[in-house]
């Protein structure tokens, strides 16, 4: 069984500058997706054992929480985020420097990103959702619990009655232990160097971070997160997110290698200001034409693109269930590569289809895995 090589050369769309590059890339990875498809399905199509099942073999979700040998919810299974929210991505939240820091990560697309580099996502990973990279495995051990993820990263919580220690050496996952609070799993974490994210919006954050985590299962398929993020060098009093996840039942986890380049990441320094030294005119009133709503699918998740015309500008919201994509006034700027095609403050592409009256009928959106079709509907 081959694996993957995903090279974040290509993570940045680069319309205009580099989209023959780009495009060669595409087609490399899907060339090699293609290949290695007879090869997994030989396992990937089958059922997880032991689960529950509905009377025409689809997983029971709403099946009865299952338990381990000693009474305590038995976490174990393969679960990705579904809906992510709380005041830890609410920016007026932090210290002015975690503000400047996360403006100055947007202006160059977050190039910085530790896995753009093939370093640990660490605490940022609790937050991912409806992606591939956000999948992760729970093993549960009476005295350790294991948490493993796409990109071969992963965390032990040790569950065996240690307490936190006062002052570990900071590493990238941190130090974790778990006890139980009736039904719920509590984990506390702390050791973490300060070269992580919080969230992919660059929040950054001291080592002085500690992290409580608080996991409940609902029924068999659905599990609630609760995380407290404490910093007193990051927020003055203590943020929050809320996580709501689903089992990925008769599904595998695939490994994600990060094979780094420097090439794709050589022009962002400056990103969106380059961007916008390169916007060229477009007519305010085809702009117009492109004011709406649109929305469509992207990894597996309902995207929401809301496009609006402010000061002469075209800006959107991008959200959906669990992704919500946006900067601290909540908007993302459009910049005019042609009449039709546009780069995001976000690092993507939009390519907007305009039908026979001029208004558009539907938007694409530009990542390195491809054009992703968002119908307007509003």
């Amino acid at each position: 069984m081959s694996s993957v090589e995903i090279g974040y050369d290509a993570v940045n769309p680069g319309i205009g500058s580099d989209s023959g590059g780009n495009m060669k890339r595409q087609l490399a990875i899907l060339v090699l997706l293609a290949l290695t498809t007879p090869l997994a399905a030989q396992w990937l199509t089958l059922a997880t054992p032991g689960i529950p099942r509905t009377a025409d073999g689809e997983p029971d979700l709403s099946a009865p929480v299952p338990r381990s040998a000693d009474g305590h919810p038995d976490l174990a299974g393969l679960w990705i985020p579904r809906d992510v929210s709380g005041d830890l991505f609410d920016p007026s939240k932090v210290h002015e420097w975690a503000r400047t820091l996360m403006t100055e990560r947007e202006g160059r697309f977050f190039d910085d990103n530790p896995r753009f580099h093939c370093l640990p996502t660490g605490p940022a990973y609790l937050t991912l959702s409806n992606t591939a990279t956000a999948v992760r495995r729970i093993v549960q051990h009476p005295n350790v619990i294991a948490i493993l993820n796409g990109d071969l990263t992963y965390r032990q919580v040790f569950t065996d009655g240690r307490t936190l220690e006062p002052n570990p050496h900071p590493t990238w996952a941190g130090y974790s232990v778990g006890r139980w609070d009736g039904d719920a799993l509590i984990v506390e974490s702390n050791g973490f160097n300060d070269k992580t994210w919080l969230h992919r919006r660059g929040l950054g954050h001291t080592e002085s971070l500690r992290i409580t985590e608080r996991y409940r299962r609902s029924d068999f398929g659905h599990m609630q997160l609760e995380i407290t993020y404490e910093d007193p060098g990051t927020f003055d009093s203590p943020l929050r997110a809320n996580v709501e996840m689903e089992l990925a039942a008769d599904d595998e986890l695939l490994e994600s290698v990060c094979n780094e380049a420097s090439e794709g990441r050589s022009h962002w320094g400056g990103a969106i200001t380059d961007a916008e030294a390169a916007a060229v005119d477009v007519a305010p009133e085809i702009l117009a034409e492109y004011v709406g709503t649109y929305r469509g699918y992207w990894s597996n998740s309902l995207i929401t693109v809301e496009v609006i015309l402010e000061d002469g500008a075209l800006v959107m919201q991008r959200s959906g269930r669990g992704n919500r994509l946006r900067n601290g006034d909540g908007q993302l700027r459009l910049f005019p590569r042609s009449e039709t095609t546009f780069e995001c403050s976000c690092g993507w592409g939009y390519i907007f289809t305009r039908g026979d009256e001029g208004m558009a009928t539907q938007v694409a959106e530009v990542h390195v895995t491809g054009a992703y079709t968002f119908m307007r509907v509003f």
